[in-house]
């Protein structure tokens, strides 16, 4: 192919490439984080962008929380951390240096089961089952919230204690799906553990 001319006459040089080479990734920094998980003190090295989700499962092998969506929709990644729930996926390890963080292994095992765990059995509160250890932990914190008089939007009187009703409970949980849709039998597991502990 000919090259063009210029209009003086001269043949066009060639470009130089404007593409640069592409950068190395950076070095992974890691750091120390100390946790208490399920009551046992853990020191954990990970890279300062591990989430808590895949330092419990990839670092400590505690497998019950789930990757779902790993976008903090859908709650099957749900523990507890400093006393509240929280999606697991959405939040770094580095974030809860010092913390105690309360996982599905951690609530109960099998032969001592806890009570929410014993509840979803006897009303089939689960069907795959992926979700159910999400769905537990966060019934766990929600029955906290509510014995603690903490509203939610369901909420109709801010002066008094929330009531423990149905609609508090599938708002309270609503941030965790259920693929299965076993909902009726997750809120009357729920409601059967919150009036056994009033």
């Amino acid at each position: 192919m000919a090259e063009k001319e210029r209009p003086g006459g001269d043949a066009a040089q060639p470009e130089a490439s404007t593409t640069a080479s592409p950068l190395a990734p950076p070095d992974p920094q890691v750091l120390s984080v100390h946790l208490t998980v399920n009551g046992e003190a853990r020191e954990l090295q990970v890279d300062v962008r591990t989430t808590l989700l895949d330092a419990l499962r990839e670092h400590l092998q505690l497998t019950g929380s789930k990757k779902g969506c790993d976008h903090g929709q859908c709650g099957a990644c749900t523990v507890i951390a400093g006393g509240r729930r929280i999606n697991s996926c959405l939040s770094l390890a580095v974030m809860h240096e010092g913390d105690d963080v309360t996982t599905i292994e951690g609530l109960g095992q099998p032969g001592k089961l806890h009570p929410l765990q014993a509840a979803f059995v006897r009303h089939d509160g689960f069907q795959c089952g992926y979700c159910t250890p999400g769905q537990i932990c966060s019934a766990a914190a929600m029955l906290q919230e509510l014995r603690s008089g903490m509203p939610s939007h369901a909420t109709q009187d801010l002066e008094s204690a929330p009531p423990f009703s149905d609609e508090e409970i599938r708002e309270r949980m609503s941030g965790n799906l259920c693929r299965c849709s076993a909902y009726p039998n997750i809120v009357a597991a729920i409601r059967e553990v919150g009036e056994a502990s009033e």
